[in-house]
């Protein structure tokens, strides 16, 4: 396997960043490396210290490096935050020759992307749906096919330009080109949910440190995404705040004993909770620690639900709630979910890839990896979509511009 294959998936999140490294196979992709750090200039999926998050990708890409024996010099990356707003849109053209061709696919994904933006939003996916030629609908490949009107169903995602420039900016600051920019909830969708799951209908849930993404499938398409600006590192706090003890060790028994649901929790079950300021530690029942996370998780999820109300699509969701990231690791959440949006639910873990696959076998690494699959998909074609698109394609407007600054500032 040429060195010039590998693909890295590159998750920067607001309280980790993780690089999987992972090669095209013949199944899909094998992973090869993985490298983790911690993230220190980012709040809710959003660039707040360009230094310091340019350091922790570099300690991420080193690990990354040491453990795959490659050098990276490329990354699918990945991007949250509150600014991301998602939108369904529909397209009509006319077929030319009555036959339909790539360009009238290529004519009616634009009619469905004319719809007013704001100049500092850029469009980060078009996602179709559905193609209906003259009133046939559930089309997926229109190619070939004979007909008089074309129309496209299409999910079209924005996001603020400075905010994904500035992973750019990040990136190129540790050596790195970017392939392309991918929505967080769009990548983890690639790790962990099954066919089956996008037939029947399925909400995603990304329960990640700064946001939580959300993501509906149906019919195997994607039809609401939304980005809610809380998660794990609001339970930190809460546990941070409540036990009067710091951050780092709020994240420690957050990860170790806390639980989302008080009823779990035995009553003679304890935690060591260390002091501030030389005091000495303090033991405390985790049913105190669960009392301190239930109301938040359930903030949050409540908060998920009204998503999906509003959004109008829940009633589709027949194979309930997939929740994946680090935070649905946390005891009890699975039952918590269930019990707030009236569906199953289940955690999602990485699915369908080989090599070190136990390594990132971790809601924890799901965007990583589906960053990763996302590549291989789409290692073939990403240039030559860049090339036709560099008027309309986002991340080429913005690598543009980042490489007219860097000239500028020379």
């Amino acid at each position: 396997m040429a060195k010039s294959e590998v693909i890295v998936g590159l998750d920067v999140g607001t309280t980790k960043i993780c690089a999987v490294v992972g090669e095209p196979s013949p199944d899909g992709v094998d992973i090869v490396g993985i490298g983790t750090g911690p993230s220190t200039g980012m709040r809710q999926g959003v660039v707040v210290h360009i230094d310091n998050t340019v350091n922790s990708i570099k300690k991420a890409l080193q690990n990354a490096e040491s453990m795959s024996g490659c050098e990276i010099r490329s990354v699918y990356a990945g991007i949250a935050g509150g600014h991301i707003k998602g939108f369904n849109s529909h397209g009509v053209i006319a077929i030319k020759n009555d036959v339909v061709t790539p360009k009238d696919v290529e004519r009616a994904m634009d009619a469905a992307k004319a719809v007013a933006i704001p100049l500092d939003r850029e469009v980060i996916h078009t996602l179709p749906q559905e193609f209906i030629i003259d009133e046939q609908r559930g089309i997926t490949d229109p190619l070939g096919m004979a007909g008089v009107r074309l129309e496209v169903k299409v999910h079209i995602v924005t996001g603020a330009v400075a905010s994904a420039q500035n992973i750019i900016r990040c990136c190129h600051q540790s050596e790195l080109d970017v392939s392309d920019i991918v929505l967080e909830s769009l990548a983890s969708s690639k790790a962990v949910l099954t066919d089956e799951e996008r037939e029947l209908g399925v909400v995603l849930v990304d329960l990640g440190g700064g946001t939580s993404d959300i993501a509906i499938f149906a019919n195997n398409a994607i039809k609401h995404t939304a980005v809610l600006p809380l998660g794990g590192q609001d339970v930190t706090n809460d546990v941070a705040y409540g036990l009067r003890t710091p951050l780092g060790s709020a994240e420690n028994i957050k990860v170790n004993y806390a639980s989302a649901m008080v009823d779990l929790v035995h009553h003679d079950d304890f935690v060591e909770v260390p002091g501030v300021g030389g005091r000495a530690p303090l033991r405390i029942s985790r049913r105190i620690l669960a009392e301190i996370c239930q109301p938040r998780m359930e903030e949050i999820f409540s908060l998920v639900d009204e998503e999906l109300m509003r959004s109008g699509f829940k009633h589709l969701a027949g194979a309930g709630v997939v929740l994946t990231g680090g935070t649905a690791l946390m005891d009890g959440c699975q039952d918590l979910a269930e019990q707030i949006f009236n569906l199953p639910a289940r955690i999602g873990y990485p699915r369908n890839v080989g090599g070190l696959k136990d390594v990132v076998n971790s809601p924890k690494y799901a965007t990583a990896v589906g960053l990763l699959r996302y590549g291989v998909e789409n290692y073939a074609t990403t240039e030559q979509r860049f090339r036709a698109n560099s008027g309309g394609n986002m991340f080429t407007r913005l690598r543009d511009s980042f490489y007219e600054w860097v000239k500028d500032i020379r």
